[in-house]
């Protein structure tokens, strides 16, 4: 809520907050915050707002927001900025929390944009908001038709498409030069992972090395680990 406020990126129509919350500095920040920007805040009861929102525990405090605006992917594609494009394209994941660490791992990591595609995959929903913890108010997100064609249209913009993907030869500290330039990294969804034709599109595939007795990582820890070495790669070569 306070990221919300703070970003400043959709307007917020307005805020409930239940009478019954204990006052806190975040409360605190988010009551001055609406103030400064105008936006009417109702105080109603704690029924009333669970049974308005949307996300499961809510906190006792809500707001009626426009959408995440979407980016196109074009237009990403043609803003090459001061460094290299970062994206993470996100291929089958249906679980919102877990999309939400992924956003928020993406922001800490510095991310451009995340893509996802239209159909069979989680979107941005109440749920992803609160596991995200406010790197929806900073991400960019680009929706696509189809992953598949959109890493391939990334290729021909000069993208270097990599996947994670466990039975991969190579592993994610291998990637070295191609760090440098502009990189989509895919993710697949937990247990069937990069989808066939996604996994044809990607340049290279990688694992990210299991030490111990288990198999596999959860898919935003997977995340967190791959962009940061992608951006580690790049600060060791300057």
């Amino acid at each position: 809520m306070r990221e919300l406020l703070l970003g400043q990126r959709r307007r917020v129509r307005e805020i409930w907050m239940a009478n019954d919350i204990e006052n806190s500095p975040v409360i605190e920040d988010i009551l001055e915050l609406a103030n400064d920007q105008r936006v009417k805040v109702l105080n109603v009861s704690r029924r009333e707002l669970d049974r308005e929102a949307r996300s499961e525990a809510p906190q006792g405090v809500l707001a009626k927001a426009e959408p995440v605006e979407e980016a196109l992917l074009a237009e990403l594609l043609a803003d090459s900025g001061d460094a290299p494009l970062l994206l993470v394209a996100i291929d089958g994941v249906t679980d919102p929390g877990n999309l939400g660490a992924i956003l928020r791992s993406c922001d800490g990591a510095g991310v451009d944009a995340v893509v996802l595609p239209r159909h069979r995959a989680v979107h941005i929903t109440p749920t992803v908001a609160k596991a995200a913890a406010g790197a929806i108010e900073y991400l960019k997100m680009c929706i696509v038709g189809g992953l598949p064609n959109a890493l391939a249209e990334m290729k021909q913009a000069g993208v270097f498409v990599v996947g994670l993907d466990d039975a991969a030869e190579k592993n994610i500290f291998e990637i070295r030069d191609a760090a440098k330039q502009p990189v989509c990294l895919v993710l697949g969804a937990e247990g069937a992972g990069i989808s066939r034709l996604a996994r044809e599109r990607c340049d290279l595939l990688v694992n990210i090395p299991m030490l111990g007795a288990l198999s596999s990582l959860n898919v935003s820890v997977a995340a967190a680990l791959a962009t940061y070495e992608i951006i580690r790669t790049r600060r060791a070569s300057d």
